[in-house]
């Protein structure tokens, strides 16, 4: 959520900002809202002297001659009658502020200075490329041709056990992606310092309100028909980043590089309004999984650890050999909560293109104002707002993607990378 004293000593700025990524900030009804509140919190204070001062009429009217029940009456009648004028009062402040809150809970984060303007992925910057992508003497396979070829691969049965976008793996393939996810665990732990945790795979509404994904994306998650409050998670950024919520760190426990967080969960999405798009295969599914990275800082620091953040996923692809590309997205491209983000793309084969494999966001004070996450500055000794970050340290279905295609060979086996066949026993293909 938007800091609400930025946004009213300047509702203007906030507008042209957000302008950038292509949402509209309504001015004037925010300013009409905020003068309404503004107002009733006047009025009561009106009100509160006005009693203040009625309380020593009791001997003003006396001294007039006036009987000092009929005194008593009088004042009492007055008073009775502020406080119900005050109540009214308190309950339009509170009523407008609540529509205030309502209102800032739609409204996305604003870009950081140097995110480039756009409105769409085509105005995304490229900040460079990795790995050259592999020249095939025949004829390139998609991973659903390859892993069905292999019988590793089946759409079709996961239809029969469920719908549409979800897949079943077996032996080689099924451990292959089990591979995936230990490698990335391990090198994020080990090397880049991050705690692994588990959380819960269903979530209430205040976590999903927390990081953005609520009120404003009800549509792309999964709700528990038996609760109505409780949600499947579409990505573990948010059961990890609700570990904040209500909480103030020490000093001490955030750490030379704030707290860092790594975990594994599956991931469930509707997604709605994808309708057509990337049907075929593990590119786009309900139910997909993957490692997610998330990091609590001081706000001074949270510039450098987006940095940090996106080479810690630029890793994986690099330890795996996948050639990739690394761009800055455009404002209008920015997911809701952050303000700024870099996207991973990987290289696929068969689509002739790079994919999105990670997304690395920083996302300022604006989840952490949600979640009232705070840090203890040692230098006022006050709670102040914590900065929050995340990134997919990969998402496991489009690196297995990633991996058929890139590895595949003439006869349709696929070469294991070396750096998982430790995690595979030794196995280094698939097929052959």
């Amino acid at each position: 959520m938007l800091d609400i004293k930025a946004v009213r000593q300047d509702p203007q700025r906030v507008a042209e900002a957000l302008n950038a990524r292509g949402f509209q900030f309504d001015v004037a009804h925010f300013s009409a809202l905020d003068a309404r509140r503004k107002q009733a919190d006047i009025d009561s204070q009106n009100l509160l002297a006005e009693r203040k001062s009625a309380s020593r009429q009791i001997g003003v009217l006396v001294g007039q001659g006036v009987s000092v029940d009929d005194a008593k009456a009088q004042v009492n009648a007055q008073l009775s009658k502020i406080a119900g004028q005050l109540d009214a009062l308190t309950e339009e402040a509170r009523q407008a502020q609540a529509e205030i809150e309502e209102l800032l809970l739609g409204v996305p984060n604003v870009p950081l200075p140097e995110v480039p303007p756009g409105s769409s992925e085509a105005d995304n910057m490229e900040v460079l490329r990795w790995g050259e992508p592999k020249a095939f003497d025949f004829p390139v396979r998609d991973h659903v041709e390859l892993g069905e070829g292999l019988q590793l691969l089946d759409g079709e049965m996961a239809g029969k056990i469920t719908g549409s976008r979800f897949t079943v793996m077996y032996g080689k393939l099924a451990r292959l992606h089990r591979a995936l996810t230990q490698f990335m665990l391990d090198l994020h732990v080990q090397e880049h310092g991050y705690e692994e945790i588990y959380v819960p795979y269903i979530v209430n509404r205040d976590s999903l309100v927390g990081t953005g994904n609520l009120p404003k994306f009800e549509a792309d998650l999964f709700k528990l028909r038996t609760d109505p409050d409780l949600y499947l998670i579409p990505t573990a950024e948010v059961p990890v980043t609700n570990l904040a919520r209500d909480r103030i760190f020490e000093d001490g426990e955030m750490g030379e590089h704030g707290v860092r967080y790594a975990c594994h969960t599956p991931c469930f999405r509707s997604e709605a309004g994808s309708y057509g798009r990337d049907t075929r295969g593990m590119i786009r599914q309900h139910q997909f999984e993957k490692v997610e990275l998330v990091q609590f800082v001081r706000p001074h620091q949270s510039l450098q650890a987006l940095e940090q953040l996106a080479g810690h996923a630029e890793t994986v692809l690099q330890r795996l050999d996948l050639p990739y590309r690394k761009v800055m997205l455009c404002a209008g491209d920015l997911g809701f909560s952050s303000q700024k983000t870099y996207d991973l793309e990987v290289w696929l084969p068969a689509q002739n293109t790079y994919r999105e494999i990670s997304s690395c966001s920083s996302f300022g004070d604006y989840q952490a104002r949600r979640m009232r996450a705070r840090w203890r500055n040692p230098a006022s000794g006050k709670p102040e707002l914590l900065h929050t970050l995340n990134g997919s340290g990969l998402a496991v279905g489009r690196t297995l993607v990633a991996v058929l295609e890139n590895c595949q060979r003439a006869d349709g086996s696929i070469a294991v990378p070396v750096a998982l066949q430790a995690y595979m026993g030794g196995v280094s293909e698939l097929g052959g």
